[in-house]
Formats: C-alpha cells, structure tokens, sequence
C-alpha cells in the first residue's frame, strides 16, 4: 500500500511537470477505439485522475477482505463462513446478492461469499468477531471509525465522483491509519 501511496505521488509529479519517469505504467489499459474517444475529453481526464485513488481503495479492500478471511480461517477452519462467526442477517444478504448475480446470467464476480459483503458488513465482521481480531488491531472502536471514514470515502470512489482535494489527503491519512492500527 505504501508504494502505491509513492506511485500516486510520481504520477502527480509526472502530471504536475508534464514528464514521464519512464516507470512505464500510465497507460497500461487499452481503450476501446471506435467507442471511448467519443465520450467527452473532460469526463477521460477527470477517469485519469481518479484512477489512482480506486487502485488504492480497490487493494485496500481486498487487503480487509483477505485479513478477515485469513483470520477467521485461522479460528475456525476452512468452513468459517458457515459458522456461528458470521450473523446471520450477513449470511442471507450475502446468498441473496449471489443469486440475484446468477440470476442476472453476467459472469459471477467470485465463489466466495466474502467477496458478496459490502464495506460495511466487512467492519461488521470485525467488530462481532473481536476476540479473533484483537490480537491484529489496538481497539474496536479505533476500527470501527477507520472503517466508517473509508465507507464514507468509498462512495465518490465507487460511483465516479471527483474526489475534493480535501478527500484525497483524507483517504491517504485513512489508509495510514488502518495499517497504524496493525501495528
């Protein structure tokens, strides 16, 4: 995470001065060319530069989702989800979202039920299996308000709004907080 952190801060230098470090990773998507050059030039521009902050968001997630899988595993087993671990408003939430996917016919996005759970559920899990998670973290409560400042930073991220200055330096302070709390 803190290498993305110094990648985000070359990609602002290499924006800010019109240079490229040649660290070869601006471009690395294709675009589709007969449909992506017509959307409005402002509307890429703005994309380029929330791009940075959703490569953040999106690997920190993952990085909660797999500590909580990790942790519970370690406690439980393999069939942790299955267990008493998990509350049950969780667990049938979760079995809806999967079969509304299936019932879509789009490609499920994962076989684990896990990766079914909002942000919020995923604080939820945290909080109701503390006596796991306490050995990895200084205080429920330091958690619980890291993870409602990163629900909250969440949304422009994940439904394509420019983040404000302000927001920007809140999630890299949000960021290092969550892995302060690890330490």
């Amino acid at each position: 995470m803190t290498s993305q952190l110094i990648e985000h801060d070359l990609d602002e230098i290499e924006k800010k001065h019109g240079i490229d470090l040649g660290r070869g990773h601006l471009k690395i998507v294709e675009t589709d060319q007969d449909y992506y050059p017509q959307i409005e030039q402002e509307i890429r521009n703005e994309a380029a530069i929330m791009a940075p902050h959703y490569e953040v968001f999106y690997s920190l997630e993952k990085t909660v989702r797999r500590l909580i899988t990790d942790t519970l595993d370690t406690a439980e087993g393999n069939n942790w989800w299955n267990s008493s671990r998990i509350p049950t408003s969780i667990r049938d939430t979760v079995e809806k979202r999967q079969q509304d996917e299936l019932d879509s016919a789009v490609t499920p996005r994962s076989d684990e039920p896990i990766d079914f759970c909002t942000f919020g559920e995923l604080g939820e899990l945290i909080k109701t299996n503390w006596d796991v998670f306490a050995a990895t973290f200084s205080s429920v409560k330091a958690v619980e308000r890291v993870m409602s400042n990163l629900n909250t930073l969440r949304g422009p991220i994940a439904h394509c709004s420019l983040l404000a200055e302000d927001e920007i330096l809140r999630l890299r302070l949000t960021v290092r907080d969550w892995f302060r709390l690890m330490e």
